[in-house]
């Protein structure tokens, strides 16, 4: 009814430990003890290392980005706020999302159907230089957000590791900045989403909330909304020389329902009560589980959506854009795969 499934609240994850003490502004941060912590791969030694570090400076803001006189249209919320994770190198991405299905200002539905205003902003950290030499674009994401004003990028490392910082971090400005979104995506840059569709499917659970509230006479519930392509019981990677390596004595156990492949939609009131319950949570390395980590401490599950496609539409159909009419996201796709997709899924309903 409400898009999102509800279970009795769980206490099965640990409570942040606070007996440690480290100056995380200077990164200098201490070591928690742990057993076998110098046998494991750097990346996991770096995210435990400064695992209870939450708090970074912002380096390029957007205050103004939901504000009401930074609307042409007089709205006040954006119907839907994009919140894409990418890194300082990946110019192409996020000019091709930009030019595509990304694009802010208002967009109507599918078929013109009541759209909404979208605002895009993408989420960035400082370029990681412990992962070899890189050009200093510095100057070039500076042009970069003056020309586009939808960047915001904190001083942290940007590692794979450090991806469920940008969650966190995002929701401490979407709470200063932009708390009455009324939905958010967060997704990264190498999908493809068809957000006129994403657009119809929020109009309808918002209005079948709202009828829901007026039947119940609950008119103040909130709408919690969580949409993705759900995982169930899996388990930790326990092979070292993988990307998602989690050791035993870090995490026990499975991991509890979470929606994986690339982007999840969430209400923008449950946005902010995740961020609450976050910082009761330890953080957690691998930043879809985390999502459903505190999900499972607030009592509950993400709904999975058939249209998100984590592992992509069967190859003979990619090419064929009626294959499409049932999409929200595929992953993956590359700048120049969005740019051909988004010419060919124009006017899709007159085609199929």
């Amino acid at each position: 009814m409400t898009g999102i499934m509800r279970k009795p609240k769980l206490e099965l994850l640990p409570e942040i430990e606070n007996d440690c003490v480290s100056d995380c502004a200077s990164r200098k941060c201490s070591v928690p003890r742990m057993h076998g912590l110098n046998s494991l791969p750097e990346q996991m030694k770096a995210f435990i290392s400064s695992m209870h570090c939450r708090e970074y400076p912002l380096l390029i803001n957007q205050p103004g980005m939901c504000r009401r006189n930074n609307s042409s249209f007089g709205l006040d919320s954006p119907m839907l706020i994009m919140a894409i994770k990418t890194q300082v190198g990946n110019f192409e991405n996020r000019q091709a999302i930009r030019e595509t299905w990304g694009r802010s200002g208002l967009v109507t539905g599918e078929s013109n159907k009541k759209g909404g205003i979208v605002r895009t902003v993408f989420l960035l950290g400082r370029q990681d230089s412990s992962t070899g030499p890189h050009p200093d674009l510095k100057n070039l994401l500076e042009l970069e957000n003056q020309k586009y004003r939808d960047i915001l990028q904190w001083d942290f490392r940007d590692t794979f590791f450090n991806l469920t910082l940008k969650d966190l971090l995002f929701w401490n400005w979407l709470q200063q900045y932009c708390p009455t979104a009324v939905f958010v995506f967060k997704g990264d840059d190498d999908v493809f989403v068809r957000t006129d569709a994403v657009l119809d499917y929020l109009h309808k659970r918002w209005e079948e909330h709202n009828l829901w509230r007026v039947r119940a006479n609950e008119t103040d519930m909130d709408l919690d909304l969580f949409v993705g392509d759900v995982i169930n019981n899996a388990m930790p990677n326990r092979e070292p020389s993988t990307k998602y390596y989690i050791p035993e004595h870090f995490y026990k156990g499975r991991y509890p329902p979470y929606a994986g492949g690339g982007g999840v939609v969430y209400s923008g009131s449950l946005a902010l009560r995740l961020k609450e319950i976050s910082e009761r949570i330890r953080l957690f390395p691998i930043d879809d589980v985390y999502l459903g980590m505190c999900l499972d401490r607030l009592g509950l599950s993400p709904v999975h959506h058939p249209g998100f496609l984590t592992f992509d539409l069967p190859e003979s159909d990619r090419g064929n854009p009626c294959a499409y009419r049932s999409v929200l996201l595929v992953h993956r796709r590359s700048p120049k795969q969005m740019l051909t997709l988004w010419k060919q899924l124009q006017n899709l309903p007159g085609q199929c």
